[in-house]
């Protein structure tokens, strides 16, 4: 089973002119299906509190601070901090996920399906009952 963990994408540019980082299907564990963006999430809200059965994401904290905190189905907990725009974090299938955001985050998703209700596992005791071969 993939394990969560950061990719680091190159950056072009100068500090006195920005940079720029690219991301491209031929460079991500996945091919993106969708694109999707949280933003002026209050630093009080913690969101997640799902896990996906098959959704694969890479998600960037394009502004600001994000920490996520990873479980998976055996207890294994993993904390990262996204604090640099070219700094990604590959979630695989099957992690329960709690997100803080700081106010000024932006955070972006690429995921490798697009949306389906019935891909979110909503309920943590549920997530806890799943059994991997």
């Amino acid at each position: 089973m993939e394990r969560p963990h950061l990719i680091e994408f190159s950056k072009v540019g100068t500090s006195s002119l920005g940079y720029l980082s690219i991301a491209q299907n031929s460079t991500l564990p996945f091919r993106v299906e969708r694109v999707y963006w949280t933003y002026f999430t209050p630093d009080s809200v913690i969101r997640g509190h799902h896990a996906h059965y098959e959704l694969e994401q890479l998600i960037f904290a394009v502004s600001g601070n994000i920490e996520f905190v990873l479980e998976n189905v055996n207890g294994e907990k993993l904390t990262f901090l996204l604090d640099r725009p070219n700094l990604g974090l590959y979630v695989p299938k099957m992690y329960w996920r709690t997100i803080k955001l700081s106010h000024s985050a932006v955070l972006l998703c690429l995921a490798s399906q697009e949306y389906e209700e019935s891909d979110y596992i909503r309920d943590y005791n549920t997530f806890k009952k799943i059994v991997l071969n």
